[in-house]
């Protein structure tokens, strides 16, 4: 893991604690993109013994299911729309270097071909976390 020094807290009001809880919820981009992708099938077997014992708070598999995806892609659209926010050009790197951990400046210009420099991309991903904070 890369170290990953945290923004001015001064200038954008984000302590250290803030700053790593928002790049840990990002990194968890990938897992629940992974997870909405697999989830399909509502369809359980029985389990015996447990008929009939349900309560009335239960839902089928088919709310739950909706429910789950329903919260994670929310929480996808809200670290994408920050990033469009944060800078419409330079998004899909944006996206990219908070939600992956190898996906360091040097990483996203030499392979991925970012068009800009290091001040500017640094600057737009303060921006982006910035934006963040204000949103979770």
């Amino acid at each position: 893991m890369p170290d990953v020094r945290p923004i001015n807290e001064k200038k954008y009001e984000i302590n250290k604690h803030r700053f790593l809880e928002l790049r840990y919820h990002c990194l968890q981009y990938m897992d629940w993109r992974r997870e909405l992708e697999g989830m399909t099938d509502t369809v359980r077997s029985i389990e015996y013994g447990k008929e009939g014992k349900g309560s009335p708070s239960q839902g089928s598999a088919t709310e739950h299911l909706a429910i789950r995806r329903t919260e994670l892609e929310d929480k996808c659209k809200v670290i994408e729309q920050t990033a469009i926010e944060a800078d419409p050009e330079l998004y899909p790197w944006i996206l990219e270097g908070v939600t992956q951990d190898y996906a360091t400046y040097r990483y996203l210009r030499d392979t991925k071909k970012m068009p800009c420099g290091k001040n500017m991309y640094y600057d737009r991903r303060r921006k982006f976390y910035w934006l963040l904070s204000k949103k979770i």
